[in-house]
């Protein structure tokens, strides 16, 4: 935009170059508007997402049920009619498999994007990805030695072995 109002401002203390100034004007309008049709795509693509979803929950709603009794908002547990406390400790750390599923999945990430441009790298690119799986490695056999992998029921038989 400054270098639009500078083109104006020199054409007009200087009349002899109006064909420069218009050629800079006509140049600049014309990077502006591909600078915009390369965001028409995605414009257009976030606005129909946007209708979409808005579209989608509309119609949620308005299909949705209005009304509600006690046996709508009571548990439901596969037709069985839940007893007790619903905040019992069990020893389950599925967390951990989550965790290592995330940290596998990135490191498959990483290494399939190193395996598509493995030979514009080099000799560099193949000593980062291999200090990336050894360090990957070491931090599983680390998890593995902690008893990290030992959960449900092989370790539940297990302690019932030893008690």
């Amino acid at each position: 935009m400054l270098h639009l109002l500078r083109n104006v401002a020199h054409s007009l203390l200087n009349s002899n170059n109006k064909k420069i100034f218009s050629d800079n004007l006509l140049k600049s309008i014309k990077d502006r508007m591909q600078l915009s049709l390369e965001y028409y795509s995605l414009i257009t693509y976030t606005l129909v997402t946007v209708f979409l979803i808005g579209a989608m929950l509309l119609v949620a709603w308005w299909f949705g049920a209005k009304t509600t009794n006690r046996n709508k908002e009571m548990p439901y547990e596969s037709g069985v009619i839940p007893t007790g406390s619903a905040r019992v400790r069990l020893y389950i750390p599925f967390y951990l498999l989550a965790i290592f599923f995330i940290v596998f999945d990135v490191e498959t990430a990483f290494i399939f994007t190193w395996a598509i441009v493995w030979d514009r790298l080099g000799m560099g690119g193949l000593i980062h990805i291999t200090f990336f799986i050894v360090a990957l490695l070491l931090g599983l056999i680390w998890i593995w030695l902690k008893g990290g992998l030992e959960w449900g029921p092989s370790m539940m038989q297990r302690d019932n072995d030893e008690a």
